[in-house]
């Protein structure tokens, strides 16, 4: 079975030179789709040999863009450019998916090894279990017949993993994968732990109270 990653990106130079090897190890197909960047993001993608599609930005539909271009591939992974793949991750999830699953994504760790971040780590490992929604952070992978019969992901602003991650597993359920992925604390160091966090929590409330992904996106963009 053939394995696309697709990374989406918008001016990630410090995330692919330090991470986009390990997932061209991983990968029959390397698909960075690029929202615009003005950094040296395309021509780091070029020299790994990944092949590259450009468009409008939003993590929606640049997901989806980068899945389009994928042609061959049985299954699909999404990466952010800041989460590094666990070894063998490639070989896994193509035995996860031999053995009936549908899609799914691996438990996480953050790269910063304080007590609070240890802590994080347990915390979204267990929401993931309780949940079994898995965030784009935790590298969400689908065979590609089951990510068109549930017409990708919404081209919404924010919280399309989210969405993406429910709709699967209520579809078909899905595989939490041990790993780790390791995913870049910074966004919780530069805006401060605690509300980040917090950030994050009420967001999700108000999604699941109705509020839609365009007006909560406004929030976010206040809030940070």
């Amino acid at each position: 079975m053939r394995l696309a990653i697709v990374v989406p990106t918008l001016n990630e130079e410090r995330a692919l030179s330090a991470y986009l090897a390990r997932a061209k190890d991983e990968a029959d197909q390397l698909i960075i789709s690029d929202g615009g960047s003005t950094d040296r993001t395309l021509d780091i993608a070029r020299e790994m040999g990944a092949t590259i599609v450009a468009g409008s930005p939003g993590r929606g539909v640049q997901l989806n863009r980068g899945a389009a271009a994928a042609v061959g591939a049985d299954i699909l992974l999404f990466l952010h450019a800041d989460t590094v793949l666990p070894p063998g991750s490639g070989d896994v999830i193509r035995k996860a998916i031999d053995n009936g699953a549908a899609g799914g994504a691996f438990f996480v760790r953050f790269d910063a090894d304080r007590p609070l971040f240890r802590l994080g780590n347990r915390i979204v490992n267990l929401r993931t279990r309780l949940t079994k929604r898995p965030l784009g952070d935790q590298a969400q992978f689908v065979r590609r017949d089951v990510f068109e019969s549930l017409s990708g992901y919404r081209d919404w602003p924010i919280l399309e993993d989210l969405d993406f991650a429910g709709r699967l597993n209520r579809a078909h359920g899905l595989a939490l994968l041990p790993g780790p992925a390791v995913t870049a604390a910074r966004r919780f160091v530069e805006g401060g732990i605690a509300k980040t966090i917090a950030t994050n929590w009420l967001i999700w409330l108000l999604f699941a109270l109705g509020v839609s992904p365009e007006r909560l996106a406004r929030l976010y963009r206040h809030i940070r």
